[in-house]
């Protein structure tokens, strides 16, 4: 199986100008591929090919004022063009229409040529970029990988960091004979069958707490500057707000990595117990986010995050990963008795059944969730 790893740079000055330009160049051609596209469907109702938009793309770089692409590496051109194509096939397949990439909405990434890309002790080389000093806490030895699956260079707010897909051989672990049922929610980012590895709502820390009340502080600076500054029906972005929206992005980044480090602890912690299995509902996170006075809070705890994380580590250990319908009762049902409870509603937190049973609503979910298959198999 494939395994992603992200591993942190530390280019110098000249490394991380050409890293920016990298990020530019690829915006850019993918915004010209884009054009070129549209012009050429108008003309001839038709689509161009990847390979017959490389054609284009190498006379592109040779006209006069164009010379800057050549300190771009090529690959990185070319995957510009590949991710235009499969932007074009999700259009196809149901998505919207592809649209021109903004500097400001984009994503600060770039792809560095695969087979370019090797490390030797810290140091890892990137094509055009060169030498650099790298940092991971993997127990694995990269000098010896020989292959490298999509790499892509990315600054997300704080630091930069080499996202790359190495090809791994799934761990065979001695599993136990027991099977762990997890139920996501918004008080608790997890409740299981095991109380030992519930997992309480991150967002609800004194830590977070602190940090989205500065960043909420630092919004309505921002926003009242740009009213300050307001003339006649343009809006005018000083340098003073420039740096503000500099700091609000970091503060974005900080929430967003420590979010996802809990889960990644969470997942772990799971995983570590070895079970034969772990249950999971499928969720409609889309369906959920319709509610305007729970999206918030839904989108902070990261379920489709936590999701494929449980997915991916259950697949790495050997461990069956089972997702049950949208629509199965887990907290309507007694996993005492098995009576059903349908007039149960969301804001019944304890669930009690006429047999005398009394649980937490998601506590008893989770226990439904755990013996899924056996109640499939009888």
């Amino acid at each position: 199986m494939k395994r992603a790893i992200n591993i942190r740079l530390f280019p110098s000055k000249e490394q991380e100008v050409l890293m920016w330009k990298h990020i530019g160049s690829m915006r850019y051609i993918f915004n010209w591929g884009l054009d070129r596209q549209i012009k050429y469907y108008e003309a001839t109702k038709k689509k161009l090919s990847v390979a017959n938009l490389g054609k284009e793309l190498t006379e592109f770089k040779n006209q006069q004022g164009y010379e800057w692409l050549y300190e771009i590496s090529n690959a990185t051109l070319k995957e510009a063009l590949r991710d235009l194509d499969k932007a074009y096939k999700n259009f196809f397949n149901g998505s919207g229409f592809p649209k021109f990439k903004s500097k400001k909405k984009s994503k600060d990434k770039f792809y560095s040529r695969y087979d370019k890309v090797y490390f030797k002790n810290d140091i890892v080389n990137l094509e055009k970029i060169g030498k650099m000093q790298c940092k991971h806490n993997y127990d694995i030895d990269l000098s010896k990988v020989t292959k490298f699956s999509n790499p892509r260079v990315s600054f997300n707010g704080r630091v930069w960091v080499l996202s790359v897909a190495i090809e791994m051989e799934n761990e065979k672990e001695q599993l136990n004979d027991f099977s762990i049922g997890v139920d996501l929610g918004i008080k608790n980012l997890a409740i299981t069958n095991v109380d030992e590895l519930d997992a309480k709502n991150i967002n609800k820390t004194q830590k977070v707490k602190k940090l989205k009340k500065k960043l909420k502080r630092l919004q309505r600076q921002c926003s009242r500057k740009y009213e300050m500054n307001k003339k006649e029906v343009c809006y005018q972005k000083t340098k003073n707000i420039a740096k503000l929206e500099k700091r609000m992005k970091r503060l974005h980044s900080e929430l967003a990595h420590i979010r996802e480090n809990y889960i990644h602890q969470t997942t772990s912690k799971i995983v570590k117990t070895k079970p034969f299995r772990v249950v999971m509902e499928k969720l409609k996170v889309s369906n959920m986010m319709k509610n305007k006075h729970l999206s918030k809070a839904i989108a902070e705890q990261g379920f489709n995050t936590f999701i494929n994380q449980m997915k991916n580590k259950c697949e790495k250990y050997g461990i069956e990963f089972i997702q049950v319908p949208t629509f199965y009762p887990s907290s309507k049902t007694c996993s005492h008795c098995g009576s059903i409870k349908k007039d149960l509603k969301l804001s019944e937190r304890i669930y009690r059944c006429s047999c005398g049973f009394t649980c937490d609503r998601d506590k008893n979910a989770s226990y439904n969730l755990a013996k899924y298959d056996l109640e499939i198999s009888s």
